[in-house]
């Protein structure tokens, strides 16, 4: 099977999130409707950093969580015929079992592995795995819906 990935500027035309709050910087170890892996740099320049915390920076537990969401939306708007994602945004409704096991710390790549469990209409579910070199940082799962943009 053929690995698929995508870069920064081709996840902008999946989502509608912008900088400073686009999290992720590439989706690859893509299989549509089922896993993915989200990339985030994390950097001594991510606009957290200054002021979370000031001498022991590390990534806030819910832009972790934000982050999930954000490469789940991609792996979705991805693999979804594009008239059933023009025009709607996906929302986070639900967030359980999350677990904080390591802070994360710049400079490093943070890894999300995205596994989508279920989907019922426009209504998913999924979890996910932080790691940083390999190592679990975090996890969670939770629920999701696309909406009309209006």
């Amino acid at each position: 099977m053929v690995s698929r990935a995508l870069n920064k500027n081709q996840i902008t035309k999946l989502l509608p999130h912008r900088e400073p709050m686009l999290l992720i910087d590439e989706l690859i170890n893509i299989v549509p409707l089922k896993s993915a892996t989200g990339v985030v740099n994390v950097k001594k320049t991510s606009f957290f950093v200054q002021g979370h915390f000031p001498g022991q920076p590390i990534m806030p537990g819910v832009l972790i969580v934000e982050a999930f969401g954000q490469a789940a939306a991609a792996l979705t708007a991805y693999s979804l015929n594009s008239e059933e994602v023009e025009d709607k945004l996906v929302y986070l409704m639900s967030v359980d079992k999350a677990r904080f096991r390591k802070p994360i710390m710049p400079d490093c790549k943070l890894f999300l592995e995205i596994e989508a469990i279920r989907s019922r209409g426009r209504v998913w579910r999924y979890k996910g795995i932080a790691r940083v070199n390999g190592t679990k940082m975090a996890d969670a799962e939770w629920v999701a819906t696309i909406v009309d943009k209006n």
